[in-house]
Formats: C-alpha cells, structure tokens, sequence
C-alpha cells in the first residue's frame, strides 16, 4: 500500500505561491501580445493572417525567428542581472 505522506503548510504556501507567480505571468504575457503586435502595426508590419500568401508567411516565420531570439537573449541579460 501507498505510503501515506502529510503535507506541511510550508509546502501549501510554496505551490500557491508558484502557481500564483506562474498565473501573474500569464496575464503578462498576454499584455505584451498587445504591445507586440501594436508595435508591428505601428512599423508597418501586418499582424493578421487575412489573405495570406506564401511569401507572407515566410516573413511571418522570418519574424518570429528574430523576435525570439532577441527575447531569449533579454531573458539571459536580465536573468544574469537579477541573480547579482
């Protein structure tokens, strides 16, 4: 049979607590799609899938390849900064 195992409060407030960050998060990022996709609109660069073509996709892998590793260097920068 299963060992029983208790659960201490401290471990209560640890997993609210992640989840909580990890909810926090979320809405973030979801806030920052919208301040994305603005600043593409503001460049100039079509954010709707509306009459897409192949070259149109292109641009939009294209895109997304540069915003993200522009983004995992910011992560590393500022994940070096905050453990100082």
């Amino acid at each position: 049979m299963a060992e029983e195992r208790k659960v201490s409060m401290s471990e209560v407030r640890k997993t609210i607590s992640t989840s909580l960050a990890a909810a926090f998060g979320f809405v973030i990022a979801l806030l920052w799609n919208n301040v994305v996709t603005g600043g593409l609109k503001v460049a100039g660069v079509d954010a709707t899938f509306a009459n897409i073509t192949p070259l149109g996709w292109a641009s939009y892998l294209v895109t997304a390849l540069v915003l993200t590793m522009v983004l995992i260097v910011l992560i590393i920068v500022i994940g070096r900064w905050g453990s100082k």
